[in-house]
């Protein structure tokens, strides 16, 4: 096979509960990551992830607040959609700079009109508050293990020139694949030049999604992929794995040796597009992407940072095990602790290449379920540890929170319901204060103690 790449020829942390605002159709990641989706519900990955494995009843789903961004005012979107065709045309200077011959943008742009619908999603995105266990449990369903295992089979030549060219895990590939779109299931419909169009012009994003815009005429123009077929998510993702056109440029690669980087229609394509975006982005081969381990009782919890990497010899003496007595990574490996559902749930070790999976979504959720994912394809078992019984916190108890560690004295930056690093550290800073796990869980229990004054 020819494997040509795009320069060649010219794509979180510790809380409680995973609050998922989708965009397009891909993995779903934080709350304003535009390639990101889940479910249904746009963005969301699209693979909406049809049979949710058992949700529990702890899991919500709510509808975010409407935007108040000044671009976002029915004012604002109407000034916006009567000047669309001015604005369309007025990147033309930044298309023919990206490569797009004079022609092609006459005729992708020639009629072309915003979908206002769009707005609509922008403007009012549902939120899907979901625990960490229950989104990894609604993604690594049996179904989807089993339907992978078929699509695997099907490409089983692909798969393995894939793995052999870039020496990235097939199964991570093939997770990944199934995750974003089920195994090209629910690719989405929107017409990527329309969506990417529309965003460019109209609304509170129009500055990222110009470069999108001029990136899938790019795409069209260089005949990557029929204008036809290049269809998606409202956000502009498409593809069998979910690149957005930039990333698309950065990453594709015409893995069948065809002439064409084809995303949409080839599996080949595809699937050597997304290993070389994950070797890009740093997956060293032969290693795992992390383990599955036991803490030992009264475990300093302030060592589950992803900012503490230690040798496995180093962790392995300070008691941590793996379960059922499977033996240790090689002592010389480096990994970084995390509690994706705190001090009661289970634990894991992470190598540089979850950090590689990150690179594709930027959420601990959805690369923890895609390492899942491909060990259940390769055939291990589910983990070992319950997940435990929490409840995941809405938004406005989120922001509440971080208001009462705010009026504690703690810093937490902005108290706007997203949990980032700052509000995890003071959220550590309260649980020592109190004689809580320090685990920097923004949990029902950590909200609760600081409503009651403890």
């Amino acid at each position: 096979m020819v494997h040509r790449t795009a320069s060649d020829r010219g794509h979180a942390g510790l809380i409680a509960g995973v609050a998922i605002v989708c965009f397009g159709l891909a993995g779903c990641a934080g709350s304003d990551d535009i390639t990101g989706a889940f479910s249904a519900p746009p963005a969301a990955q699209a693979t909406a992830p049809r049979a949710v494995a058992q949700a529990r009843p702890s899991t919500t789903a709510s509808a975010a607040a409407p935007s108040t961004h000044p671009d976002m005012t029915p004012a604002a979107l109407a000034r916006d959609e009567a000047n669309f065709s001015r604005c369309i045309a007025a990147l033309e200077p930044q298309a023919r700079a990206a490569g797009v011959s004079a022609a092609g943008f006459r005729r992708y742009t020639a009629g072309l009109k915003p979908d206002m619908g769009i707005m609509e999603k922008l403007q009012t995105q549902p939120e899907f508050t979901r625990t960490t266990g229950d989104y990894v449990e609604m993604l690594v369903s049996e179904t989807r293990i089993r339907k992978g295992r078929e699509a695997m089979a099907q490409n089983a030549a692909v798969f393995a020139e894939v793995e052999r060219h870039y020496g990235v895990d097939r199964y991570v590939v093939a997770a990944i694949w199934g995750i974003e779109t089920n195994y090209g299931s629910a690719r989405g419909s929107y017409s990527v030049i329309e969506a990417t169009g529309t965003l460019a012009c109209v609304g509170r994003r129009k500055p990222y999604f110009r470069d999108e815009f001029v990136a899938a005429l790019r795409i069209v123009d260089r005949g990557d992929i029929p204008e036809s077929h290049l269809r998606g998510s409202w956000a502009g993702a498409f593809g069998l794995t979910q690149f957005m056109p930039t990333a698309f440029q950065r990453d594709a690669v015409d893995f069948d040796g065809d002439g064409h980087r084809n995303v949409v229609d080839s599996v080949a394509d595809a699937m050597g597009s997304t290993a070389n975006k994950l070797k890009r982005g740093g997956w060293q081969e032969g290693r795992s992407w992390g383990y599955e381990v036991v803490l030992p009782r009264r475990f300093d919890y302030l060592l589950a940072d992803k900012n503490i990497r230690k040798p496995m010899r180093e962790w392995a003496a300070l008691g941590i095990h793996r379960p059922d007595g499977r033996p240790m990574p090689p002592a010389g490996e480096t990994a970084y602790l995390l509690l994706p559902a705190g001090a009661k749930g289970p634990a894991f070790l992470m190598t540089d290449n979850f950090k590689a999976i990150l690179s594709y979504n930027p959420a601990d959720a959805y690369a923890l379920a895609i390492g899942h994912l491909a060990d259940r394809l390769r055939g291990g078992g589910p983990f070992v540890q319950p997940w435990p019984d929490q409840r995941a916190l809405s938004r406005n108890e989120r922001s509440e929170l971080q208001k009462r560690l705010a009026s504690r004295g703690y810093e937490v930056g902005t108290p706007d319901g997203a949990i980032g690093a700052q509000t995890r550290a003071a959220v550590r800073d309260y649980q020592v204060a109190v004689g809580l796990p320090p685990d920097g869980m923004a949990s029902g229990e950590v909200l609760e103690s600081l409503r009651g004054g403890s």
